[in-house]
């Protein structure tokens, strides 16, 4: 399988699935500013026409996007990891976490604060609307290990977007202590330790690429 992704961007979950599983794949990196592949130099938008990561293409050449979607798909490909549900709630619950991480915190919350080109006022007020959801996490994760009964992609695609929280300093976690903890505890998981710095690494690459070319 094909895994078009860039460096610590939401991609990074289906990484951690993949290491989780202990299957491989073919990671495939694409520069966030100009949609090339740096593995051959290819354009990205003739994989996915919007661009955006994560992209699967899965060994019979179906092409996937959407996070939540391949989540799962890596989830259902690989069962005995355990990464996904068996019962029918169960599979609805784990829905509805990729859901409320996807809309709720990745495009809700952390998208505005990390565009450059949102002004204060932008900013200020999705801080206002949107902070309430990390209020709503830190109820449920109060004595809780994971978001479901084990680990599951949800959490690694929930680890993926706390740690944003690096570059967004109006988010500090140490008003969530339970996240906080949680967070904490997941990033030292072999599987999201791994992916961290592998990740990290190519991400101060790319950092130093896009300077060098300015």
């Amino acid at each position: 399988m094909d895994l078009y992704f860039s460096p610590l961007a939401c991609s990074m979950a289906t990484r951690i699935a993949f290491y989780e599983a202990g299957e491989a794949a073919n990671y495939l990196e694409v520069d966030p500013k100009t949609k090339v592949v740096r593995n051959d130099g290819s354009d990205f938008r003739h994989v996915n026409p919007l661009g955006l990561v994560p992209t699967l293409r899965t060994d019979n050449g179906t092409v996937l996007t959407e996070n939540a979607a391949i989540l799962q798909y890596v989830a259902d490909r690989f069962p005995k990891a355990g990464l996904g549900t068996t019962s029918a709630i169960e599979r609805s619950r784990l829905h509805q976490w990729l859901c409320f991480i996807g809309t709720e915190l990745h495009k809700g919350l952390f998208v505005p604060l990390l565009d450059k080109k949102a002004g204060p006022e932008v900013k200020s007020y999705v801080l206002e609307k949107n902070l309430s959801r990390l209020d709503y996490l830190e109820n449920y994760l109060k004595g809780r290990e994971y978001l479901l009964d084990h680990f599951s992609v949800a959490d690694a695609y929930l680890v993926t977007v706390i740690n944003w929280t690096m570059a967004t300093p109006p988010v500090e976690l140490a008003k969530w202590p339970a996240v906080k903890a949680y967070y904490e505890r997941l990033r030292t998981r072999p599987s999201i330790a791994k992916a961290l710095a592998e990740e990290f690494e190519l991400y101060k690459a790319e950092i130093a690429r896009h300077k060098a070319a300015a």
